[in-house]
């Protein structure tokens, strides 16, 4: 290990959510490991310099009991892979948000940088690259992104959440490839279901199922609607508890306003996501790869509604078809995404074995290592590979 007993450590990524909360859980688990060896690392982070990366990575780290040294927002521009006007008008930001990232790489002077994906890592990647500092990348989704691919050719080892991403890449690169699981903040891995039904004002005796709706923060019109078509013959069976989205909440204040004991709707749950996840006996949700797998880890059985058609490239198609092949979750796609389909789901799910078996294989993809200590691991090993290589 380095003979100051002090890293540098960047991590790069942002523009959601999804780029935000896996890389503090790594981060969480670099410091763990550190204070268990008396080694010292501050950690940096490179983000959207708009938007709210800033807020995300502060409030997350203070909640989490970390630490960070410091936070640079860079201009970004995103990838497209179809025509856009808008893609002229990126090309330059992403200049800019390259030349930004070597004037802030050359003043940390970090040991390495790591990468959650996304086109906010591009120009980091780049920068670290033209400076000769080793960098790791991660990939939640089934198939890598664009920005995974760009970024994986010149880092020192590639993580993915499945074994089969792998073989997307080039046969070279491929042999980077560690697979790691997707990793998921320590609060998912911890138990506070009282918290959550505190939260949500339910017994934790209650007699019948509690159904998790997810949405994200913008909420997903698909999923709200067959909800609201849907909600007396949910409510029959189900405590209810719905996360629509803000705008849905702002369109909608008449349904925000039938809040009762069998149907709980919130614009957003924030902190208490965690909570009430461990809470619910069913999620229905779209695909994202990030709330996936924090419901992984919770051991809940899921009914998924990926996102799908011309505005993306079919990750959650992907992610949600390896989770339903592995009985871990029932998916709604394409046709299927309909009323009845979703009473049938659901139907199935009241059955508490049919429960259990699908929390099971959650468990079995989840596996016994964490997937944030694995990479933290890995990229502390890189040190040990540097100092014994001088």
């Amino acid at each position: 290990m380095k003979e100051n007993n002090s890293l540098r450590i960047v991590f790069a990524g942002g523009g959601t959510g999804g780029h935000i909360y896996p890389g503090i859980a790594v981060a969480d688990a670099i410091q763990s490991l550190a204070k268990s060896k008396d080694l010292s690392v501050q950690i940096y982070w490179i983000g959207n310099n708009s938007g709210m990366d800033k807020e995300i990575v502060h409030k997350n780290f203070v909640s989490c009991g970390g630490s960070i040294s410091d936070f640079f927002g860079i201009p970004c521009g995103k990838l497209r892979r179809y025509f856009s006007v808008q893609n002229f008008i990126d090309i330059f930001k992403i200049i800019a948000g390259l030349l930004k990232s070597i004037v802030i790489l050359i003043r940390i002077k970090p040991d390495c940088l790591f990468s959650k994906g996304g086109f906010v890592s591009v120009p980091p990647c780049w920068a670290a690259r033209f400076l000769r500092i080793p960098y790791y990348t991660h990939e939640c989704d089934f198939t890598p992104g664009l920005a995974t691919k760009l970024n994986s050719r010149a880092a020192r080892n590639i993580f993915v959440s499945y074994s089969e991403t792998s073989s997307y890449f080039s046969k070279n690169i491929s042999k980077k490839c560690y697979l790691t699981g997707n990793p998921v903040r320590p609060v998912f891995y911890e138990d506070n279901k009282d918290e959550g039904f505190k939260f949500l004002s339910v017994s934790k005796n209650h007699e019948k199922p509690l159904l998790l709706i997810l949405g994200g923060s913008l909420g997903a019109n698909q999923i709200n609607s067959l909800v609201i078509n849907n909600l007396s013959w949910l409510k029959e069976r189900y405590i209810v508890v719905h996360q629509t989205g803000k705008l849905f909440a702002e369109e909608h204040p008449d349904i925000m306003a039938n809040y009762d004991e069998f149907y709980k709707p919130y614009a957003f749950i924030y902190k208490e996501m965690p909570y009430v996840i461990q809470c619910a006996d069913v999620v229905l949700s779209r695909a994202g790869a990030n709330s996936i797998w924090e419901c992984a880890v919770s051991r809940k059985p899921m009914i998924l509604i990926p996102l799908s058609g011309a505005g993306t490239r079919g990750d959650q198609v992907d992610n949600a078809r390896y989770f339903e092949k592995n009985k871990a979750a029932v998916v709604l796609a394409g046709d299927t995404a309909d009323d009845s389909h979703l009473r049938n789901a659901l139907d199935f799910f009241l059955n508490k074995e049919n429960r259990d078996a699908y929390s099971a294989s959650c468990a079995l993809l989840c596996g016994t290592e964490v997937a944030s200590y694995k990479i933290s691991k890995i990229i502390m090993d890189g040190f040990n590979d540097v100092t014994t290589s001088d």
